[in-house]
């Protein structure tokens, strides 16, 4: 399991996921390192060293693409930050466990409200302002204490409030690199970064996969990539809420 080829292959498909949906890169290849026996804080600190490299590549091609919204990134960067710093230094020394599923059951509820209002036949589109900061805060929190969680968090809670699913991606994903960062300092601080075969090839992968998905967040429609956003939230948060109760 630490062949490199292994983990290129893991974190070109994360990613292809990720920068088109906006989420679940962090929660895709955490997972994949978990089942693989890697303890939860060095699967967290793999993940969010090799994110350094993947959401740099994503961020700046989704920018290219016309995918950011910049006051959105202003807003999310600072506070996102933040949280990820405070959950690091968290998990470094206790689990997260215990607050999955609270977690779980409220991105459920916002993925089904995502594939309502994507099915319903018109879609009104408006750049909410509002409580970005305290967003911001909570998804930085629980992706670097949960080793994944600020796409869905984010970006589920901006597409579900109105905003475009297409910015919203954009801008969740450039704001990204600046979380990731922040998350792997105090990592790297705390209990250091070993796995280097798996931060080397999910970053090579992620990097490849990055402008293949902001090309195609563009060019999918706004109501299938609404569906699509809530179907793969749904799905995660089942996921983990069925892992959690048996």
């Amino acid at each position: 399991m630490d062949h490199i080829a292994t983990f290129i292959v893991v974190g070109f498909l994360a990613q292809l996921i990720d920068g088109t949906l906006g989420m679940a890169y962090g929660l895709s290849a955490t997972t994949f390192l978990l089942a693989a026996g890697v303890p939860p804080a060095v699967a967290s600190a793999s993940v969010h060293a090799s994110e350094v490299i993947t959401t740099g590549v994503s961020g700046l091609a989704h920018w290219n693409s016309g995918n950011v919204s910049g006051y959105l990134v202003k807003r999310l960067v600072v506070p996102g930050m933040i949280g990820a710093a405070a959950g690091a230094t968290i998990l470094a020394s206790v689990p997260g466990e215990r607050i999955k599923p609270f977690v779980s059951g409220y991105l459920l509820i916002m993925g089904l409200v995502i594939v309502w209002k994507g099915l319903r036949r018109v879609a009104q589109h408006k750049e909410v302002r509002s409580h970005l900061i305290p967003l911001g805060l909570g998804g930085g929190f629980l992706d670097a204490l949960g080793g994944g969680g600020w796409g869905p968090i984010v970006v589920s809670n901006l597409v579900a409030r109105g905003n475009h699913p297409r910015y919203s991606i954009g801008s969740v994903n450039f704001a990204e690199f600046f979380v990731a960062s922040a998350a792997s300092a105090v990592f790297f601080v705390t209990i250091g970064l070993s796995f280097w075969t798996a931060i080397v090839g999910l970053a090579i992968g992620g990097a490849i996969a990055a402008p293949i998905a902001a090309h195609l967040t563009r060019r999918v429609p706004t109501r299938g990539l609404m569906i699509a956003v809530g179907i793969v939230i749904i799905a995660l948060s089942v996921r983990t809420l069925y892992t959690v109760i048996t």
